[in-house]
């Protein structure tokens, strides 16, 4: 069963994001927020279909959220480079403590089990790997930034 904290919790990470649909299972609960124009719809249903419990937010604000902030590698040719991408919205995080080193720099040689930052999506610290062999070209996020699902935040030279 999901707790209130982690709904309000998800629910402020969709408002800060362009994401318009989350939807999650765990443990024989389903929790499903959709952003439908001006209101946020949270469902939360667990596993006995008598009992449903439905929270409206507060309305959504009247202004569109400013964009995100384009990669440094905008308008830059990207053939040849591997994207690692966020498998997750969450806040993107160099190193493992504020006082730690960045796991990988640019110039980095990285290979498929490296770790190249944390993704933190409800006080779960979420390790994120290269998943390819190469150098790390560019960091496109900025630490402490909320990253998107499907969002650039490493370019890598593939060797």
């Amino acid at each position: 069963m999901f707790k209130l904290s982690e709904i309000k919790e998800l629910i402020k990470l969709v408002d800060q994001t362009t994401v318009h649909e989350l939807e999650i299972e765990n443990e024989g609960a389903r929790l499903s927020i959709r952003k439908p124009g001006r209101t946020e719809v949270v469902n939360v249903q667990t596993a006995a279909p008598a009992t449903h419990t439905y929270v409206q937010a507060a309305p959504a604000p009247a202004a569109a959220p400013a964009p995100a902030e384009a990669p440094q590698s905008a308008g830059r040719d990207l053939s040849g480079l591997h994207q690692i991408v966020s498998p997750m919205v969450g806040t993107f995080s160099r190193a493992p403590s504020p006082d730690a080193p960045s796991f990988v720099n640019e110039g980095d040689k990285v290979h498929d089990k490296t770790v190249v930052c944390i993704l933190e999506a409800m006080k779960l610290m979420n390790p994120l790997e290269a998943e390819v062999k190469g150098e790390i070209v560019e960091v496109l996020a900025q630490n402490g930034q909320l990253v998107e699902f499907g969002q650039p935040l490493f370019l890598v030279k593939p060797e």
